[in-house]
């Protein structure tokens, strides 16, 4: 890596902590962990692309699109909850600065009846929650992302495995818990405390088919966590006909 490579990857060490050397292997404990978190958040285990859609036109899903730091490769359904979406453009931003390369995503939401073949019949990936990741051919940025990982394990907001057939890492987001860890790092930058500060001014929105958090935010300039705390919401789900208040800048 270059030096400022290098100072990259400090600060986002700085970001999540530690890394030490554990193992990221897979296990029946971490699917056990991973199944538990499912049955948690109640989320159905989708049978194929028809549900996938329609979990998508609910707004239980949402798109996973492609930017300057991460790109989709062979995804039959670039769709994920919208927490593990949030996990990807964080990590993907991150690991970017730090290695100088896009973060490659190669599986997001897989129906029951797209698993392959070698697929646990316990694998996640048709709930939504679980992404995974093409290994980097750099050493210096395998070793970076397995050690935000192990971090992330311990803070208890994923469980990450690095599989070998074929080789890719595989990565469960924990939905709430990880979004209460970025909202408590997030709530916790200074600049992020003014924008919150000066979002006073309010405008109602209607929601319609197909909206989600996610979408709302974006149209209207704003945040998940800011629309949220203006509607005392403590998920992301939402339902056709809701009105809600839209926090916006004030001019």
């Amino acid at each position: 890596m270059t030096t400022a490579a290098l100072a990259a990857c400090a600060l986002v060490a700085a970001d999540v902590g530690s890394g030490v050397a554990q193992s990221l292997r897979g296990s029946a404990a971490s699917l056990d962990i991973q199944n538990r978190i499912a049955r948690e958040h109640d989320f159905t285990y989708i049978r194929d692309g028809a549900q996938v859609m329609r979990f998508v036109d609910a707004g239980y899903l949402v798109e996973v699109r492609p930017n300057r730091d991460f790109d989709l490769h062979a995804v039959s359904f670039p769709y994920a909850r919208p927490e593990a979406e949030l996990f990807i453009r964080r990590l993907a931003s991150q690991y970017r600065a730090a290695c100088g390369e896009q973060l490659v995503v190669t599986s997001l939401t897989r129906p029951q009846n797209r698993q392959p073949r070698n697929a646990s019949d316990r694998s996640v990936h048709p709930t939504g929650m679980a992404i995974d990741l093409r290994l980097s051919r750099n050493a210096s940025c395998r070793a970076w992302l397995e050690n935000v990982f192990l971090d992330l394990e311990r803070a208890r907001v994923l469980e990450a495995t690095r599989e070998r057939y074929p080789a890719h890492y595989h990565v469960a987001i924990f939905p709430q818990q990880y979004y209460q860890y970025v909202r408590r790092r997030t709530e916790s930058t200074p600049v992020l405390r003014a924008a919150t500060r000066v979002a006073t001014s309010m405008q109602s929105y209607r929601v319609r088919r197909g909206d989600s958090l996610w979408d709302i935010a974006r149209e209207f300039d704003t945040s998940v966590a800011q629309i949220q705390a203006a509607n005392d919401l403590r998920g992301n789900r939402i339902y056709v006909g809701q009105t809600l208040e839209i926090p916006g800048q004030t001019r």
